[in-house]
C-alpha cells in the first residue's frame, strides 16, 4: 500500500468513524430516553406530550455529547505537545547531554530527516516505567513523539529506533489526525458518564423526593436520571472501545511493517515488543488518561480491556519473526525478573554507542554527499512508490546527512537563540542583488540587527551541500517552536518578506522558502478541520497548469524544450490532452494562490500532480541533485513527503 491508497483509507476510516460515532449517539439516546420516560412516569402522558418530552430529551442528550466532544477538540488544538503534556510529557531540550536523552533525540532527528517530514517535538513520560510510545499532532508540522521513561532504560538503539519508526509512519501517513479527532469524539460519549455520577450522587444525597412529586413509587427521579446516564455513560465506553478498535488494530500491523522498512532490520522493533511481553511493566501505562489515547500508543495501555485497540503481542511479533515461540517470552520473563535489561549496556556491548557519557549518533563513518553536477536516474513511479515511505538507504542518507552538517551549524539550530536567524540565512538568495533587496526589506520591516544576524549566518551556510540546506532548517524546527507565539509570527513575517522581496527569486530558493513558512504556520496555528473539502483536477486545472509551467521555464532556457517539458507533464497529470503552454508574466509568484488549491486535491488527484510535477523536472528520465531537492521542497508543500532520494541509481 503506497502513501496515496493509505490517505485513501485514512479517509475511509474517517467516515467510518464518524458512521460509528453517530450510531454510539444513537444508542446513548435511547437509552437515556427510556430512563427519562420512566424516571418522570411520562408512561401516561399523552402522545403529543410524550412526543415533546422525547424531543427534549433527545435535544438535550445530542447538544451535551456534541458541545462536549468540540470543546476537547477545540482543547486539542495546540497539536501534538498538548497531548504529551496532558500524559504528564516532559519536553526533551533540543540541546541536551544527557546521554539518554541524546540518544532519543538523534534517532528523532534521523528519522525526521529520513522521512523527509519536520523534526518533531520529542518529550519523555517521566513517571512511566512501562515500555511505550506515541506520536499525536494534526499535521507533520505540530507532531510531538513521546516516548516512556522505561522505555528510555530499557530499549537497546536498535530497539528505540524501532518504536520510533513504528511511530513516525502514523506521522506521515496521517493517522496523528484521526486519532486526535477520535480523542475529542471518545470524550464526547463518555461524557455522560460524568454527569450520570453528578446526577446520582446529589439525588441520592438529596434523599427525599421533591415536595408535590405525585409519583407513587417514592423513587428520586434526580437519582434515576444519573443512574440511567451511567448506564448510558457505560454504553459510551464500550461503543468507544468499539470504535478505537475498529480503527487501530490493521494500523499497527502496517505501522510495524513500516518501522521495518525504514531501518531494515527486524530486531529493533521485534525485540522492543518481546520486552514488553518479557518485563512485569509490560506497556501498561499510570496516567488516568491512558483509556483515552489507548489508540495511539505503540502497546496497550492497560493489561485488561474490554476490547484490545492492538492486535495480541504475539501476533505482531510473528507478523515480524514467523519462526517465534510465544516460550521465549516466558524465558525472558524469567530471566529478566532478576536482572532488567539495560538498554545503554546493551549499546555498549553491540558497539552502537561509546562507553563515555555522551554517546554520538551511532552511524559509522558518514558517505560523501553526490556532487551537484550528479544525474540521478528517476521516473515518476519509482517517486510515487518512495513518498512516506523511507527505505533503509533513506535512514543511512538521514545519518550521514547529520554527521556532514558543521558542528557549529547544528548547534546554532538546536539553540532556541539562534534558530531563528540561521533559518532566514538559508533562505538568503544566493544572488547578490536579490540578497542585498532581501537585506534592505529584511531591515526595514524588522530591523537592522536581524538582517545582520541573518547576514552572517548566510555567509556561514554558503559552502554547504545542496542536500544540507533543507534538513539544518527542518532541524532548527524544535528550537522555534520553543519561542513565544508573538517571535514566532515575527518570524513568519520575516520569512514573507524574503519570499516577496525582489521577483527575481528562483525557484528552488522560493519553493525552500514556502514550505518553511507553511510549516511554521502550521505549527503556530494548527488545521484541526475535518477538511471535507477536497478538489479534483478538473476544478484545480489552472493551478496545476501554472506549477507545470513554471517548473518547465526555470528548468530550460529555450523555450521549445520548456514546452516539451511541459507537455510531458501534462501527459502524465491528464492523459491524451494537452494544454497551452503559457508561463505566468509573474514567474514563482504566481503559485502563491496555487498552493492551497493543488493541497487540497484528492489523494488519487495528488498522486497524478507528483507524478506530473516529476516528468517536468526529470523529461529526460534524469536529474541532478539541486533538482531532487527542489522535487522534495514541492513534495513538502503538497504534504507529500519526499525521503532523500540522491545515491540511487547515479549515472
Amino acid at each position: 500500500m503506497n502513501f496515496f491508497e493509505r490517505q485513501r483509507q485514512v479517509r475511509r476510516l474517517s467516515v467510518r468513524l464518524v458512521l460509528l460515532f453517530v450510531l454510539a449517539v444513537v444508542g446513548i439516546v435511547v437509552v437515556v430516553n427510556l430512563a427519562a420516560v420512566f424516571a418522570f412516569n411520562a408512561t401516561s402522558a399523552d402522545p403529543g406530550q410524550l412526543t415533546g418530552f422525547v424531543v427534549l430529551v433527545t435535544v438535550a442528550t445530542v447538544v451535551a455529547i456534541g458541545l462536549a466532544a468540540l470543546v476537547r477538540t477545540l482543547a486539542l488544538r495546540g497539536g501534538g505537545g498538548k497531548v504529551a503534556r496532558e500524559l504528564g510529557g516532559v519536553p526533551v531540550p533540543t540541546d541536551t547531554t544527557d546521554p539518554e536523552l541524546r540518544r532519543l533525540r538523534n534517532v528523532v532527528e534521523e528519522m525526521a530527516l529520513a522521512s523527509g517530514v519536520p523534526v518533531p517535538e520529542v518529550y519523555v513520560l517521566a513517571d512511566e516505567t512501562a515500555i511505550n510510545a506515541f506520536a499525536a499532532g494534526w499535521t507533520p508540522s505540530d507532531a510531538a513523539v513521546a516516548v516512556t521513561r522505561g522505555a528510555l532504560r530499557r530499549l537497546n538503539r536498535d530497539e528505540l529506533q524501532g518504536v520510533i519508526g513504528h511511530e513516525f509512519s502514523h506521522v506521515v501517513n496521517g493517522d496523528m489526525r484521526l486519532n486526535i479527532r477520535l480523542m475529542g469524539l471518545l470524550f464526547g460519549i463518555l461524557f455522560l458518564t460524568v454527569i450520570g455520577r453528578g446526577l446520582a450522587r446529589a439525588g441520592i444525597i438529596g434523599g427525599a423526593r421533591p415536595r408535590g412529586n405525585n409519583n407513587s413509587g417514592g423513587a428520586n427521579p434526580l437519582a434515576l436520571v444519573g443512574l440511567a446516564l451511567l448506564v448510558a455513560g457505560y454504553v459510551g465506553v464500550l461503543a468507544g472501545r468499539l470504535i478505537q478498535a475498529s480503527v487501530s488494530r490493521q494500523r499497527e500491523y502496517l505501522a510495524d511493517a513500516s518501522a521495518v522498512q525504514y531501518t531494515r532490520q527486524t530486531r529493533g522493533i521485534a525485540g522492543a515488543l518481546k520486552k514488553i511481553g518479557g518485563l512485569s511493566d509490560g506497556s501498561e501505562l499510570t496516567s488516568p488518561k491512558r483509556d483515552e489515547v489507548g489508540h495511539m500508543l505503540f502497546g496497550e495501555a492497560s493489561r485488561v480491556s474490554w476490547f484490545a485497540t492492538h492486535p495480541p503481542l504475539v501476533d505482531r511479533i510473528r507478523a515480524l519473526e514467523p519462526s517465534f515461540d510465544p516460550a521465549e517470552l516466558r524465558e525472558l520473563a524469567q530471566r529478566w525478573s532478576a536482572a532488567p535489561p539495560s538498554g545503554r549496556q546493551e549499546d555498549i556491548a553491540l558497539g552502537l554507542a561509546p562507553a563515555g557519557p555522551a554517546g554520538g549518533q551511532g552511524g559509522g563513518a558518514a558517505p560523501a554527499m553526490p556532487a551537484e553536477g550528479t544525474l540521478v536516474r528517476v521516473g515518476p513511479t519509482e517517486v510515487l512508490g518512495r513518498v512516506a515511505a523511507p527505505t533503509g538507504t533513506a535512514f543511512t542518507h538521514a545519518a550521514a546527512i547529520l554527521d556532514r552538517i558543521p558542528q557549529p551549524l547544528l548547534d546554532r539550530a538546536r539553540s532556541r537563540d539562534s534558530a531563528g536567524p540561521l533559518l532566514l540565512g538559508i533562505l538568503l538568495s544566493a544572488d547578490p542583488s536579490v540578497r542585498r533587496q532581501q537585506d534592505a526589506a529584511l531591515a526595514e520591516r524588522h530591523g537592522r540587527d536581524l538582517a545582520q544576524a541573518a547576514g552572517r549566518e548566510a555567509d556561514a551556510v554558503a559552502g554547504l551541500h545542496p542536500m544540507l540546506r533543507l534538513p539544518l532548517a527542518e532541524l532548527a524546527f524544535p528550537a522555534l517552536r520553543d519561542r513565544p507565539d508573538a517571535e514566532l509570527e515575527s518570524l513568519l513575517a520575516a520569512v514573507f518578506t524574503l519570499i516577496h522581496a525582489d521577483g527575481a527569486i528562483d525557484v528552488s530558493e522560493y519553493c525552500l522558502s514556502r514550505l518553511l513558512l507553511a510549516e511554521l504556520a502550521e505549527s503556530l496555528r494548527p488545521d484541526s478541520r475535518w477538511r471535507p473539502d477536497r478538489r479534483t483536477l478538473t476544478d484545480s486545472r489552472s493551478a496545476a497548469a501554472h506549477l507545470l509551467a513554471v517548473l518547465a521555464q526555470v528548468g530550460h532556457t529555450d523555450r521549445a524544450a520548456a514546452e516539451t517539458a511541459f507537455q510531458s507533464g501534462v501527459a502524465a497529470l491528464r492523459p491524451g490532452t494537452t494544454l497551452p503552454y503559457a508561463p505566468p508574466e509573474n514567474g514563482v509568484l504566481a503559485l502563491e494562490t496555487a498552493w492551497p488549491v493543488l493541497d487540497r486535491l484528492r489523494p488519487a488527484d495528488k498522486e497524478r500532480l507528483v507524478a506530473a510535477t516529476v516528468a517536468v523536472i526529470s523529461h529526460d528520465g534524469m536529474m541532478t541533485v539541486p533538482e531532487i531537492e527542489l522535487l522534495r521542497t514541492i513534495c513538502g508543500l503538497l504534504h507529500c513527503p519526499l525521503p532523500p532520494m540522491a545515491g540511487h541509481g547515479t549515472g
